[in-house]
């Protein structure tokens, strides 16, 4: 997947929003603040959060590893080109919304699926 594929998926997703932060990241977020996925502006890098039972297997695997900051809170980075192959990348990046999600309130997350 591109960089642009990424950022299409991402937006796709329900509740997706994106923001500039940082002097160069690309923020994918739902409900205003809570961030799923980010993305180097200069596509060299993206990073996402996934289950905490899975962290450690992914940061083994080659071109994956630990996000800087949010390691602690199970991120996961990875440089370009992607290591992964187009249909896992997507889980994962749904998998990471999903996750997020399932922490807002209930009444946001009903919500942001209407």
């Amino acid at each position: 997947m591109s960089e642009e594929d990424v950022a299409r998926f991402c937006l796709a997703l329900p509740g997706a929003q994106e923001d500039y932060k940082w002097g160069g990241v690309r923020v994918f977020s739902v409900a205003g603040s809570k961030m799923f996925a980010l993305q180097n502006l200069r596509g060299e890098s993206l990073a996402f959060k996934v289950d905490k039972e899975l962290f450690l297997g992914h940061v083994d695997r080659p071109g994956i590893g630990p996000a800087p900051y949010l390691a602690r809170a199970q991120w996961i980075i990875m440089q370009t080109p992607y290591p992964l192959g187009a249909d896992e990348l997507q889980g994962l990046l749904q998998r990471s919304h999903q996750l997020v999600v399932s922490k807002l309130p209930r009444r946001v997350q009903v919500g942001l699926f209407l």
